[in-house]
């Protein structure tokens, strides 16, 4: 009897622990997002390409992530063939090259507050890709499917009042923090033939699409080669390489590529090592102990804080409606989420029913609900569901 109160006492201080430590992780995550925005902006201000940073950036991702891949997954090495590495390499196409390539150059065009905008719609796209090329049924007649499509329309909404609704200037902080800092090393405005809303725009747009497509590669992927840190590995390793082409058709000024004791040897080493491997083996764990959605719940927090300081360090202007905007995909990704946590916990009902009844001698709940596929790029993670016909 003593030895159960003892394990009982011990389960509810793990759990109180774990409590405390997944927001935590999740708070951290987006610190490091944040961290990267902020970062890569000054170090494309002083010149950096999107592409070497690309290049490098997943080269130290792929070292940092390599020991968990060994430690854990050593066996899946065995299973890696042409055919794997083909879908590997073209998630890297879409994941980093397109998706991350294409945000990059937004981010040079624009602002760290306004590409972090579009960050927070991949969710809200992937959903709407994937209803467009019937990976996910639209489920209008429910309660869940009906939220999802308002959050939807909400976020389109917001980038729509963030793209074209700028309003009176808002003066709500002192800015420019480190601007006598910044000058020191040249990188106070943007390359002024890089700067441009509507074409950094367009980039961003493009970003976002990509990654949509890139979730929807990876129900394929996550068939064909079932592993979390082997393929995040080898996917790091492809798009190191796709980069570094990319990177040298467009600017084949080799001296680009030379790292230097400076900004930019720093922002590959914090981008990789923090945005890459320590964020996703914590969203992985977060994933683990409370779902999918739980990581995207923390995205307003980024959205939020990244604005504030673009502003406060940086100087970028912050005016009625990008605020609004901002708001308005905050409020709208809450309601797509719920949605979608509400969907996940009737579909998980119906498992659960149909297992029970496969024990009586009914059909595998495959057969009757179809299949739950879970993806995870980064920090953001969504659920589609193939319909088994």
């Amino acid at each position: 009897m003593s030895l159960d109160v003892a394990g009982a006492e011990k389960q509810k201080k793990v759990l109180l622990a774990e409590g405390l430590l997944l927001p935590a992780s999740m708070v951290l995550v987006q610190a490091f997002t944040m961290g990267a925005l902020l970062l890569s902006k000054l170090a494309f201000n002083v010149g950096m390409a999107p592409f070497v940073l690309l290049a490098y950036r997943n080269l130290i991702g792929s070292m940092t992530v390599a020991p968990f891949a060994f430690y854990f997954e050593r066996e899946m090495m065995k299973k890696v063939n042409m055919k794997i590495f083909g879908w590997i390499s073209m998630t890297a196409l879409f994941g980093i090259v397109l998706a991350m390539g294409l945000h990059y150059y937004g981010l040079r065009a624009t602002n760290a507050g306004y590409s972090v905008d579009f960050l927070n719609l991949i969710p809200v796209v992937t959903f709407v890709t994937a209803v467009i090329l019937r990976v996910e049924k639209l489920r209008i007649g429910t309660c869940p499917g009906k939220m999802k499509v308002l959050g939807t329309a909400i976020c389109v909404g917001g980038t729509m009042v963030i793209s074209m609704y700028k309003g009176k200037l808002l003066h709500l902080w002192p800015t420019h923090l480190l601007k006598p800092h910044l000058q020191a090393i040249g990188a106070v405005s943007p390359v002024r033939s890089h700067h441009s809303m509507l074409l950094g725009t367009l980039f961003l747009a493009g970003s976002t699409l990509s990654y949509a497509f890139w979730f929807i590669i990876q129900v394929r992927v996550s068939k064909e080669f079932p592993s979390k840190y082997f393929s995040t590995m080898l996917a790091c390793v492809s798009g190191t390489v796709q980069a570094a082409v990319f990177g040298l058709v467009l600017d084949r000024d080799l001296s680009a590529w030379a790292l230097k004791w400076d900004l930019q040897l720093l922002v590959v080493v914090y981008s990789g090592v923090f945005n890459t491997g320590v964020s996703f083996c914590l969203i992985s764990w977060a994933i683990a102990r409370r779902g999918p959605t739980y990581p995207s719940m923390f995205n307003s927090l980024s959205l939020v804080v990244t604005t504030v300081l673009d502003s406060v360090l940086l100087g970028t202007d912050v005016s009625v409606g990008s605020l609004l905007g901002a708001m308005l995909i905050i409020l709208g990704l809450y309601a797509f989420l719920w949605g979608k946590g509400k969907e996940a916990q009737e579909q998980r009902k119906q498992i659960r029913a149909a297992a029970n009844g496969d024990q009586n001698g009914c059909p595998p709940a495959a057969a009757v609900n179809g299949v739950d596929d879970s993806l995870q790029v980064g920090k953001h993670e969504v659920r589609i569901r193939v319909e088994v016909s």
